[in-house]
């Protein structure tokens, strides 16, 4: 059995708590810009550590001028913004337990997560949102204060807690110790029912003071910041909040993504974190831009010079001619591409699905290391992480110190450490399934390298297995196709089956400019362009490229393009756009049915 351990590089403190990271932060930096706030079209404001805490403070006074009691538990829908994090930590200040809800979940999806947590209070942005909160109000007798941040709750909290003493501040924050819930997030629902998974203090203090050693040349270079537009209710954003306010790296927040190359141009943040869709977009947009100004051609060949480049670098030689070749792209191309995501960013941190080595050695090339990472809610977000000088593309990297990782005889993926949560709130049935001897089952799979970096090869539940009896990973097969700029998602299907076939969406955002600098009418909405001539050749050859990756067994033979999109509201995508692979199957089966009935389909040819 494969096993790493890396132990911890911070002594742990079984006293503290997260409140402890931001007091922390103001005794060393009291006046470093802990945040930013955007002022018209693109200025921004700093707020300083001391700032920060003293609206934390008083907002916390608010909580408890307004009946909240240590323990309690509070709602937040809100998207990524500024008072996210500080109602956050206001939260914490005063004793209390937050309970995120993503912005875009349905009011059945909210009516579930507060009644499910005992959540006894609800802070919300718009009045969307509490739209959908009040189409199930009358489900949830328990909430009772219902505060409007779009209707100024925040500054009307503030003004009633003004004659809340500090002291009463101090001693909420002191209560809880290590082991103490800080927070209770629910899974993101792919496999099922979101599960409430209890986070405790000791999670975020220690992985947080680990993390930020290990990640120093992140977090601690000179003028560090990031600009979050990922949601802060998903744990991977919540765990990078706190770690940027506990390191005094200066966060902006942008939540509209239209908005984003506008944001990254006058923010100028120095690193950035992602999920691996979001580098495909910024590849193939500039792709296409460069198709649309008549160089596409030259932007392939760059693009492969980078590859190229990158992967030497790798290998410790670089020869002189490519030295020579990417410097006349880096001035013609990459420069300009640097430019358009702020002109600063060194690194990218990237998880929730893997990226790919082609788009890892490209953005490598511009001169930005990603750093992609690996975890789930259960594990507080990242249980491995690549290393600045010591990033392998196309791993996940080793664990973070303070934690361990090994491969079961199944192939399973196990986690131990101190990101490892404390259990499935009310439900000790799947708390006991989860774990295996003191390790967390995390249901994916995977291998380990000789020098102990991880590698995620799939997902156990979702291996097909063929009438054949070939066992096949979708993750193969989906992740290189969902690379190409015509595709939205792509879900493999097969199992029991006599061949491996394919559900493909195409990408609404790509699809026009993909259509005019290939000669097609611009004009064709979703459901033309799934039986256009060209779009299936395109498609076609990005399953043929896929193909070459696999056996002849595990092969896509089928597939067919749907003439609508799998998106959150349909229910098939979850927050952080991954596919509800069982949703889909369901809702799609006639779909796959016809694939496999002799019925016309379209269909790709075999190498």
């Amino acid at each position: 059995m494969a096993q790493i351990e890396i132990p911890a590089v911070v002594p742990a403190d079984p006293e503290a708590n997260t409140t402890d990271l931001l007091i922390e932060r103001v005794r060393l930096t009291p006046d470093r810009a802990l945040f930013a706030v955007p002022r018209g079209d693109s200025e921004w404001v700093d707020i300083s550590a001391t700032e920060f805490l003293d609206r934390v403070t008083a907002l916390a006074k608010g909580l408890v001028a307004a009946g909240i009691e240590p323990g309690q538990k509070i709602g937040l829908l809100a998207k990524t913004r500024y008072e996210w994090t500080l109602i956050d930590f206001a939260t914490w200040f005063a004793g209390a337990i937050l309970v995120p809800i993503y912005e875009t979940s349905s009011p059945s999806q909210i009516q579930w997560i507060l009644s499910d947590s005992g959540a006894t209070a609800l802070i919300l942005e718009s009045p969307e949102h509490f739209a959908k909160f009040d189409e199930v109000h009358p489900e949830l007798p328990e909430i009772g204060q219902v505060w409007q941040m779009h209707l100024g709750a925040i500054e009307k909290l503030i003004v009633a807690g003004a004659e809340v003493p500090d002291e009463e501040i101090e001693r909420r924050r002191n209560l809880a110790r290590g082991e103490d819930m800080a927070t209770l997030i629910y899974t993101s629902g792919s496999t099922g029912r979101p599960k409430g998974c209890v986070l405790t203090h000791s999670n975020f203090v220690e992985l947080t003071r680990n993390s930020a050693v290990d990640l120093a040349e992140v977090v601690n270079m000179p003028g560090a910041s990031t600009l979050l537009f990922i949601t802060t209710a998903h744990v991977f954003a919540r765990f990078i909040s706190v770690l940027t306010v506990y390191s005094g790296v200066k966060t902006g927040h942008q939540p509209d993504t239209s908005k984003l190359v506008e944001s990254l141009g006058s923010f100028h943040p120095t690193f950035l974190l992602a999920v691996p869709r979001v580098f495909e977009k910024v590849y193939n947009s500039a792709e296409q831009k460069a198709e649309a100004g008549g160089k596409g051609k030259i932007f392939r060949k760059a693009a492969d010079t980078a590859v190229e480049y990158s992967t030497a670098l790798e290998s410790g030689s670089v020869p002189f001619g490519l030295k020579l070749r990417f410097a006349l792209f880096d001035k013609l191309v990459f420069s300009k591409l640097r430019a358009a995501m702020g002109g600063r960013i060194k690194y990218a941190v990237s998880g929730s699905a893997p990226l790919g080595p082609r788009l890892g050695h490209f953005f490598h090339a511009l001169g930005i290391t990603i750093l992609e990472g690996y975890g789930l809610t259960e594990t507080t977000a990242p249980a491995t992480v690549n290393r600045a000088r010591t990033a392998r593309i196309g791993t996940v990297g080793p664990p973070l110190p303070g934690n361990a990782i090994r491969i079961a005889e199944d192939g399973e993926v196990e986690v131990r450490g101190v990101c490892v949560f404390q259990s499935y709130w009310n439900n000790p049935e799947a708390t006991a399934a989860a774990f295996d001897d003191g390790w967390f089952r995390t249901g994916d799979l995977g291998t380990l390298d000789e020098d102990g970096f991880l590698r995620i090869t799939g997902r156990k539940k979702e291996i097909i297995v063929t009438a054949g009896g070939k066992n096949v990973s979708p993750a193969a097969l989906e992740d290189p196709i969902r690379a190409n700029p015509l595709v939205g998602q792509v879900v493999v299907v097969g199992d029991q089956r006599p061949f491996i076939s394919a559900l493909i969406t195409l990408d609404r955002d790509m699809l026009p400019t993909w259509l005019k600098n290939n000669g097609q009418d611009e004009s064709l909405d979703i459901a033309q362009a799934a039986t256009n001539p060209a779009i299936l050749a395109e498609i076609q050859r990005a399953i043929d490229a896929a193909n070459t990756r696999v056996s002849r067994a595990e092969s896509i033979r089928k597939f067919v393009i749907l003439s609508t999109e799998f998106t959150e509201a349909s229910g098939h995508l979850t927050p952080k756009l991954s596919i509800k692979r069982g949703e889909i199957l369901h809702d799609f089966a006639g779909v796959i049915d016809g694939i496999y009935a002799k019925t016309p389909t379209q269909s790709v040819s075999l190498p």
